[in-house]
């Protein structure tokens, strides 16, 4: 139960002179969401496609459900699924076409191949249009027809590169709805994507790729605690209570106007029970607080040294 799904350590791969992983060591615990974040050309990509066996490291070692990639791609590739930055659905074909196609390549056989396309058709709401072509399905379909075909076998590893490039805020979020539901039956997933939000919302762990390495490695919240900047903000009914407090708190910063002080902290419950221990103890009442912390955009650009691109993550979908 404890052993890892994902377990790589000081891998290595280059095109060339270029290094673009550099001993990249990574856990990722069975049943969970990792995101893996870095600049273009971090080795996001690359580090998918080495685990998924489609490429081969140049050195380090890398385990996909216990099985080497290197000396047992088959092993590892019995128990994954990838969905790739673009659809990779075939639009000749109508949405059932291509889900029993792809349960044929799996071996599924004729009746469990048609009973699994039932359940994957009902499960990414896709029933009304199985039998239309694909032509005339909207992006957001098309991604979630392409996870319904990496899912045709029931992989217990999922690596999602870009999953939700091109869609819509709605398609989006439909997208992370089946995410959690897949996580929640007990598949792991590794991420890769542009968007900082996405991880946030569905992230357990988020690793950050910069130079060939991680640089960083911990929950959403641990990210963001690395970083200063964080305050908790203290609103008070009146000038008079203000006035105490700001002498209480002589380190805080003042705004007369929103009768407010700033107090700076790490984001943690014990600075926050700290301050509010000291202004009970003077008989001090707070009308509002807030907790303010760094969010990924700022944990990002700090630990990429990428703040002054103008496309900090990836926004072309490809990288090598």
């Amino acid at each position: 139960m404890n052993t890892p799904a994902i377990e790589v350590h000081g891998l290595r791969k280059s095109y060339g002179d270029k290094i673009v992983l550099d001993g990249v060591n990574l856990t990722v615990a069975a049943g969970t969401v990792t995101a893996l974040l870095g600049p273009n050309g971090a080795g996001k990509t690359t580090t998918v496609h080495i685990l998924s066996t489609l490429l081969r490291p140049d050195g380090g070692t890398a385990f996909v459900n216990g099985c080497d990639v290197v000396r047992d791609p088959g092993g590892v590739r019995l128990g994954i699924g990838l969905t790739g930055q673009f659809s990779a659905v075939d639009k000749l074909l109508t949405g059932e076409e291509n889900l029993l196609l792809m349960a044929r390549l799996r071996h599924l056989g004729a009746k469990r191949s048609k009973t699994r396309v039932a359940e994957l058709l009902e499960q990414f709401d896709l029933v009304e249009a199985a039998r239309k072509p694909l032509a005339t399905y909207s992006g957001g379909m098309q991604r979630r027809l392409d996870l319904a075909m990496t899912l045709v076998a029931t992989p217990s590893v999922i690596f999602l590169d870009e999953p939700t490039t091109g869609l819509d805020p709605r398609s989006r979020h439909t997208m992370w709805d089946i995410v959690r539901d897949l996580v929640a039956e007990g598949t792991t997933v590794l991420l890769t994507t542009q968007h900082l939000e996405e991880a946030d919302e569905l992230a357990d762990r988020i690793a950050v790729l910069d130079g060939g390495r991680i640089v960083a490695d911990g929950t959403p919240d641990e990210l963001k605690r690395l970083l200063p900047g964080g305050h908790i903000r203290l609103r008070f009914a009146d000038t008079a209570a203000l006035d105490a407090a700001s002498r209480l708190l002589d380190e805080s910063a003042r705004d007369s106007t929103g009768l407010a002080l700033t107090v700076s902290s790490d984001g943690g419950v014990g600075t926050l029970r700290t301050v509010l221990d000291r202004l009970d103890a003077a008989g001090l009442e707070v009308e509002d607080l807030s907790i303010h912390t760094p969010d990924l955009d700022d944990v990002f650009f700090a630990l990429t040294g990428k703040k002054d691109q103008s496309d900090g993550v990836d926004t072309k979908g490809t990288e090598s």
